[in-house]
């Protein structure tokens, strides 16, 4: 929480090529582009050792022995991790208040924008971890969970808008360009809050946690 709070600190504040004092609009465009690089890494840090340390430790077959359903497990260790990101976050609406209060006029931002960035940041963090939890699943190896969870993250942030870019036109170039996180992510950044975007978002956590569900369905047995 610390690393992430004194990187994007730094990034909207401090840094020449980005600070928002240098720039003279008041805009959090800057919070919102790089504060997803910074995520790619912090959440799979997170959520490495969800079921990983469970496993080496012995104490996942503990659980798995309890009258607790392998449902419940997933979602708990989900909705936790979850609730850390946002908790790291919240702190950054601080950032939000102090260039409200520098705009000339005062309020002088585009409030929706900022807000609709913000629940694509909250829907993203949910995405990551999913992943991460679900790279958590695969070995009792924390350090292999990092690993696993920054590269899926990464491939579909950044990874799958590149093959688009690539094959430049056509139904594929499409595709690729609607299933990146950058793009879906950036869509929810104009401040129109499209329920194509966060259904796909929802979706996408969905899909990792029953694939986590199948791993730990496998480990029971």
């Amino acid at each position: 929480m610390a690393v992430f709070l004194t990187a994007v600190g730094l990034i909207v504040w401090v840094f020449p090529e980005s600070n928002i004092l240098d720039y003279g609009y008041a805009d959090m465009g800057s919070f919102f582009k790089l504060a997803p690089y910074v995520l790619l890494f912090l959440i799979p840090a997170i959520t490495m050792r969800s079921l990983a340390e469970e496993n080496r430790t012995g104490t996942l077959e503990l659980l798995l022995t309890k009258p607790l359903r392998n449902r419940d497990l997933i979602l708990g260790k989900f909705f936790a991790n979850w609730a850390l990101v946002l908790i790291t976050i919240l702190p950054t609406l601080l950032y939000y208040i102090s260039i409200y209060q520098l705009g000339n006029p005062k309020g002088n931002i585009d409030s929706a924008a900022v807000f609709g960035s913000y629940i694509g940041l909250i829907l993203f963090c949910g995405v990551l971890v999913s992943m991460g939890i679900w790279c958590s699943s695969l070995n009792d190896n924390q350090i292999v969970a990092f690993i696993l969870g920054v590269f899926l993250a990464f491939i579909w942030y950044v990874g799958f808008g590149a093959v688009s870019l690539l094959l430049e036109s056509g139904s594929l170039a499409e595709l690729f360009s609607w299933i990146a996180l950058d793009g879906q992510y950036s869509a929810l950044g104009k401040g129109l809050i499209d329920s194509r975007n966060v259904i796909y978002l929802i979706s996408l956590m969905i899909f990792f946690l029953f694939f986590t569900y199948w791993q730990v369905e496998k480990l029971r047995k």
